[in-house]
């Protein structure tokens, strides 16, 4: 049982890289972007093909960075310019993306295990302690950007475009920064996903957008109310938990088959769990609210 939350809680910082991407279009932007599950392969067969290229390990994990936000450039370019409704954008840029992985390598699967990837390189290092580096060093500098003016903006453009308008500054500009960073940071999950792996496959992408958006759930269910936690936080948080208990449902004999379905009622009864929390809540205000007029009327 050890080994089985070792490897969750790996495969949980993993993915909680592509959760904090995906935590930008979703919940700061209210854009519905599919492309992450293209740009997630992407940064897996870049990757790949860089380091077969003879590229080191950390030069190999930045251009696949580099690929994903091109991804998320073209999603941008579909739904602003060509004025393609958002969902539509980033499945056209998916879809597009299937056929660019495939010619990126000539295959649908590359292994690179005679080559050295980063947890190679740092060999004396567990894998779990590197890959914890990483996420932290992305959750700080988030954490930062999110605190400058283009991070403000980008933060309003989600809220209220007008307001961005009104402050002469362009929305556009901070929805294009907004899906290259998500993107870019899925593409860089999948470059971490090849090296634990030791190999890139073409459906490494599939319904991945599904369990990002379990470990968003997950992540507000638990921390949402918890004023000090930051929204990086809550992604990675929600990431490793949604893991664990995928690992848990796979050491307990379900089938692999199984797993999608047991991911859509993680979602669903989590959804449920944040509205009744949040109904909760509203229901304890209003009576505050009434206590404190009754008082008033009494003095």
């Amino acid at each position: 049982m050890s080994s089985v939350l070792t490897e969750s809680i790996v495969m949980g910082l993993i993915f909680s890289v592509l959760t904090i991407g995906v935590f930008i279009t979703f919940k700061i932007l209210d854009f519905p972007d599919m492309s992450v599950e293209g740009t997630f392969p992407l940064g897996a067969f870049v990757y790949a093909k860089a380091l077969t290229l003879g590229m080191n390990s950390v030069s190999a994990m930045f251009l696949a960075l580099a690929a994903g936000s091109i991804g998320g450039l073209i999603t941008y370019v579909l739904y602003r310019k060509f004025k393609i409704q958002s969902i539509l954008s980033g499945i056209l840029t998916m879809t597009f993306l299937y056929s660019v992985n495939l010619r990126i390598t000539g295959t649908s699967n590359i292994t690179f295990f005679e080559y050295k990837t980063v947890f190679q390189i740092f060999e004396n290092i567990p894998k779990m302690a590197i890959l914890l580096i990483i996420v932290l060093v992305i959750k700080v500098l988030m954490d930062s950007f999110l605190k400058t003016e283009k991070g403000y903006l980008l933060l309003a453009t989600g809220d209220n475009e007008t307001l961005v308008k009104s402050l002469g500054k362009n929305p556009d500009k901070y929805i294009c920064l907004g899906l290259m960073i998500s993107n870019a940071l899925a593409a860089l999950a999948g470059s971490l996903m090849a090296q634990s792996n030791g190999y890139a496959d073409i459906t490494m992408g599939q319904t991945i957008i599904v369990s990002a958006l379990a470990s968003i759930t997950i992540g507000d269910a638990f921390l949402k109310n918890v004023g000090i936690v930051k929204r990086t936080t809550r992604a990675i948080f929600g990431a490793i938990i949604y893991r664990i208990i995928y690992g848990i449902a796979i050491h307990i004999g379900l089938e692999p088959s199984d797993l999608k379905g047991i991911t859509a009622i993680i979602v669903v009864a989590f959804i449920l769990y944040n509205n009744a929390s949040s109904a909760g809540i509203n229901i304890l205000k209003e009576k505050k609210r009434g206590i404190n007029v009754t008082n008033k009327e009494s003095i």
